[in-house]
C-alpha cells in the first residue's frame, strides 16, 4: 500500500525550498560586485579583469551540459548537497588566489556548481510541487534568488568597510555556501516532508521521479534538439540571448565602471545591492504584466530602457558627476531588468513540447546561458580594444537589435493569445 501523499502547502515549502536557495544566491551574489576589484589587485588590466568575472557564465554555460545526467542519477538532494560542495572549493582557490588565473578558475568552479545546483533545485520542484502550486512555487523560487541578490552585494558592502578588504567578500561566500550544505544535509528528507513523491517509468523501465525523467531525457538527443528547432531558437532564442548579454553585461560592466571612476570598493557594493533590491521589487508586476498583456509587455521595455541606459552611460566616463550618473543608471538598469523577470523561462515554456518539453528546455537554456557568457567576453574584448566607454556603447546597441529580433518574431512563435492578436493586426 502506497504512503499518502501529505497536502502541500506554501508554509511546508518555505524551509526547504527557500532556504538553501536564498543562501547559495547571497553566496554568489556577495563577491560577484567585487570580482574586477580583487582581480585588479592581482595585476589585472580592465580587459582581463571583465574577462575573469564573465568565468562565472562560462561556468553555467559549460556546467549545463552534464548536470542534467548528474541530477538523473543521484538525484536533486545529492546534486545540490555536491554542488555546495564544489562551489566552497571554487570560493577558497579564489579566497586564496595570489595571481588572476587562480581567481579565473575558482569563478569558474562556482560557475560549474551554480549550472547544477539551479537544474536540481527545478527537478526538485517539478518531483515534489503538484502542478495545481507549481507556479506559485515557481515563483517563490525566482523570488529567492533575486534576494540573495540583494542580501550577498549589501553583506559584501558591509564586511568591506569593516575590514577594508575586498577580498573578504569570498569568506561570506564561503560562509554562505557552507550554510547552504548545512541546511540540506540536517533538514528533513524532501519524501518525509512532501511524502513519497510519484515514480514513472523511464525508457529503459527503470522506475524514476518525474523530475529526474525530464532531467535524464534533457541529457540525451540535445544536439538533435537543436537541429529539429532551429527556426525557434535561431529567432527567438537569440533574441532571449540578446537579453541574456545585456543582463550578464550589465552585471560585469557596472563593477568594472565602478573602478575605471575610482568609487571606493564598499560604495560599489552597496550602490549594486540597492539595484538589486529595486530589481526584486518589480518581480510580480512583471509577470502579471506577461499573463494581462502578453510577452512582448515584458520583453520590449526591459530591452529598450537598458539599451539605452547603457548607451547614455558610455558618455558619462569623463564627466566631474561621473559617481552620480552610475548610480542613476545603474537605478535604471535595475528598473528595467526588473519588468523582465521570468521572461526567460516564460518564453521557453511556450515554446516547448508541452508533452515532453525537458529536451527543448535543456536546448533552450543552452542557447540563452550562451548569451550570458557572450556578453562579459564581449565587453572585455572591446575594452581591450578601444575603451569601457565603446564597450557599453555597443552592448546598448546589440540590445537594440535584439528589441527589433523580440518585436519580429514572439509573436510569430509564442502561443501568447495577446501576441497572436497583435500580430494579424
Amino acid at each position: 500500500m502506497s504512503t499518502p501523499v501529505p497536502t502541500f502547502t506554501m508554509k511546508k515549502a518555505a524551509l526547504p525550498v527557500s532556504l538553501p536557495t536564498l543562501l547559495f544566491s547571497a553566496g554568489e551574489s556577495a563577491f560577484v560586485p567585487i570580482i574586477p576589484v580583487i582581480a585588479k589587485n592581482l595585476g589585472a588590466d580592465l580587459a582581463t579583469a571583465g574577462f575573469i568575472a564573465s568565468m562565472l557564465t562560462i561556468g553555467v554555460l559549460l556546467g549545463d551540459l552534464p548536470s542534467g545526467w548528474l541530477v538523473a542519477r543521484i538525484g536533486e538532494r545529492m546534486a545540490m548537497i555536491w554542488s555546495s560542495l564544489l562551489a566552497l572549493i571554487g570560493g577558497v582557490l579564489s579566497l586564496l588566489a595570489t595571481e588572476s588565473w587562480m581567481l579565473g578558475l575558482g569563478i569558474l568552479i562556482i560557475g560549474l556548481a551554480t549550472a547544477t545546483f539551479q537544474l536540481a533545485r527545478h527537478a526538485f520542484l517539478t518531483s515534489f510541487i503538484p502542478l495545481e502550486n507549481r507556479a506559485r512555487a515557481l515563483s517563490m523560487l525566482g523570488g529567492m534568488f533575486r534576494a540573495g541578490s540583494i542580501v550577498g552585494p549589501l553583506a559584501s558592502a558591509w564586511i568591506i568597510a569593516t575590514t577594508g578588504n575586498a577580498a573578504a567578500a569570498f569568506w561570506l561566500m564561503v560562509g554562505f555556501t557552507a550554510a547552504t550544505c548545512a541546511v540540506l544535509v540536517f533538514l528533513p528528507d524532501p519524501e518525509q516532508t512532501f511524502g513519497h513523491v510519484r515514480r514513472v517509468a523511464d525508457e529503459t523501465g527503470k522506475a524514476v521521479t518525474p523530475g529526474e525523467l525530464e532531467a535524464e531525457q534533457e541529457s540525451h538527443g540535445l544536439f538533435r534538439t537543436i537541429k529539429l528547432n532551429i527556426g525557434a531558437l535561431m529567432r527567438v532564442g537569440v533574441a532571449a540571448g540578446i537579453l541574456q548579454i545585456l543582463r550578464s553585461g550589465r552585471s560585469v560592466l557596472l563593477p568594472l565602471w565602478a573602478v575605471s571612476i575610482g568609487m571606493r570598493d564598499s560604495d560599489t557594493a552597496l550602490i549594486i545591492g540597492i539595484a538589486a533590491a529595486v530589481d526584486f521589487a518589480l518581480f510580480y508586476t512583471s509577470g502579471q504584466a506577461m499573463d494581462k498583456f502578453g510577452r512582448l509587455a515584458a520583453a520590449v521595455p526591459t530591452m529598450v530602457v537598458m539599451s539605452v541606459s547603457l548607451m547614455i552611460l558610455a558618455f558619462t566616463h569623463d564627466l566631474d558627476s561621473a559617481s552620480t550618473w552610475f548610480i542613476v543608471l545603474a537605478m535604471t538598469l535595475a528598473i528595467g531588468n526588473g519588468l523582465s523577470s521570468g521572461i526567460i523561462l516564460t518564453l521557453g515554456s511556450d515554446l516547448a513540447d508541452k508533452q515532453n518539453p525537458a529536451r527543448f528546455l535543456g536546448a533552450w537554456r543552452l542557447t540563452t546561458d550562451s548569451g550570458a557568457a557572450v556578453g562579459p567576453i564581449f565587453i572585455s574584448t572591446v575594452i581591450a580594444l578601444a575603451t569601457i566607454s565603446i564597450a557599453s556603447f555597443a552592448t546598448g546597441i546589440l540590445g537594440l537589435i535584439g528589441v527589433a529580433m523580440m518585436i519580429r518574431y514572439v509573436p510569430r512563435y509564442s502561443p501568447s493569445p495577446q501576441d497572436t492578436r497583435r500580430k494579424k493586426v
